[in-house]
């Protein structure tokens, strides 16, 4: 069995999560990499955009959803990712029960009962058989319908729909995402979990038992037989069992800029190996569950950045960890030239 050092790994791991670019199309970087963090909608389309074949724009990225194959739901952790279709349907038929019944709860905080879910869901489609909705569309529906979508209800019918795989986001018209009722897509059988867990590492990896079960918010047990039958190859990293899919990357990481909630931190419940305890602190400031973008030397976070705003004609650098000056100057250089900032 093969042992990596930190620095072997974190260069996998940067040619993994293709922070260098790669040959593929965006609906291929998605395709591969099962899903990518998606709350941020500018950050996501970033982040697959710089992902893909050289010269790759957002738009290009947003063409990819208008045509339908690439969509963005709640499939995992309560939370809002880019995936594909297919992808989409097979997530959901491993998580949506379990997300369902850990939010019974709130849904009974929020006065929702069975009766007005799906009262909602019926005057949704109804709606949406005529083409997408943007959200304040959607909630102007219900309210004809005398469906109260004040207080998060709202937010958390959609939410609960979306998850039953009845709709999801979709097409663009002008900067607002539509939601689109969901297709029929049949799952792999009897199974998807294998081939999921492969999709993960393949764009992660080294990633351990650990990181697998906790981005999917599934049980070790049932995680760890996924990872016996996805043809993986178990590596030793810092001590401990860790998979790869295929050879380690040998390539040296060149300086990355990474969008704000990417997958290169929240791909991992485990972070430190790619940044210290400062570094995490300063992509989450005041631990308030936003991440700031990252900046990347050789497969370590130093620093986080800001892009080009209606406020700030130049993006700019905020380093964390100490670089020689050098560097500072390089890394100054290509943010500026960088074309997603």
């Amino acid at each position: 069995m093969q042992t990596l050092t930190l620095s072997e790994a974190r260069r996998s791991r940067w040619g993994a999560q293709l922070l260098g670019g790669s040959e593929l199309t965006p609906v291929d970087v998605v395709d591969r990499a099962i899903a990518l963090q998606g709350q941020d909608l500018p950050a996501v389309l970033r982040a697959i955009a710089m992902r893909s074949r050289p010269g790759t724009t957002v738009d290009d990225v947003r063409a990819a959803f208008d045509r339908g194959e690439l969509v963005r739901s709640w499939p995992v952790r309560g939370t809002l990712f880019a995936t594909t279709p297919a992808h989409l349907a097979a997530l959901l038929s491993l998580t949506g029960e379990r997300i369902h019944r850990s939010t019974v709860r709130r849904r009974a905080e929020l006065g929702l009962d069975d009766g007005t879910v799906a009262r909602s869901g019926e005057a949704a489609l109804d709606a949406l058989s005529d083409g997408g909705l943007t959200r304040a569309e959607l909630l102007a529906v219900w309210k004809n319908e005398g469906i109260d979508t004040a207080g998060g209800r709202g937010y958390h019918l959609i939410f609960h729909h979306a998850v039953s795989g009845t709709w999801h986001w979709g097409s663009f018209r002008g900067e607002e995402q539509l939601l689109a009722p969901s297709m029929d897509t049949p799952t792999p059988s009897p199974d998807p979990l294998p081939l999921i867990i492969r999709g993960l590492v393949t764009a992660r990896g080294p990633v351990t038992e650990v990181d697998l079960a906790w981005w999917l918010k599934l049980p070790k047990t049932q995680v760890r037989r996924a990872i016996a039958a996805a043809d993986l190859t178990e590596i030793v990293l810092d001590g401990g069992p860790a998979w790869i899919a295929d050879e380690p990357a040998t390539d040296a990481p060149t300086d990355t800029f990474a969008p704000a909630f990417d997958e290169w931190i929240l791909g991992y419940q485990d972070r430190s190996f790619t940044a210290s305890s400062a570094m995490q602190t300063a992509l989450v400031p005041g631990n308030n569950g936003v991440f700031r973008p990252a900046v990347i030397v050789d497969g370590v976070t130093v620093g986080t950045w800001q892009g080009r705003s209606k406020s700030r004609r130049e993006p700019s650098l905020e380093l964390v960890e100490k670089v020689p000056a050098a560097t500072r100057r390089r890394l100054e250089a290509a943010l500026a030239a960088w074309p997603h900032a």
